[in-house]
């Protein structure tokens, strides 16, 4: 499926706009544990997405990326967390969670076309 191939990508980019934002958050914000859960979760949609291309069927494969699509979830949770409590600046968070929301969106319909019990 190319929107498939798409989500690689953007996933991939995103997890660079991620690491970016925990240095960002690290060195001048001096804010380590709320930005490590961004770190891991927001990094972690890349990891199950490329963990997803090596499913044995397709169960496995749309378990892999369901389990991309929780964390996408979580990491919007932190970018929420760490907009309202003033370690992210507006623009920078209304960028970084709109990539984060098309992202999920991919995921989710990744999801639910890939699911096992889906009704056509």
């Amino acid at each position: 499926m190319k929107q498939d191939r798409i989500v690689d990508s953007k996933a991939f980019a995103f997890a660079v706009r991620i690491v970016s934002a925990f240095k960002h958050l690290v060195r001048i914000k001096r804010e380590f544990v709320l930005s490590k859960q961004l770190l891991r979760s927001g990094t972690s949609i890349g990891a199950n997405i490329a963990e997803a291309r090596g499913a044995v069927s397709r169960r496995d494969f749309s378990n892999k990326m369901a389990i991309a699509y929780k964390e996408c979830l979580e990491t919007k949770y932190w970018l929420d967390l760490l907009h309202t409590t003033g370690y992210l600046k507006e623009k920078a968070y209304k960028s970084i969670f709109s990539d984060a929301d098309e992202l999920g969106r991919i995921l989710y319909s990744i999801v639910k076309k890939t699911r096992p019990d889906r009704k056509d």
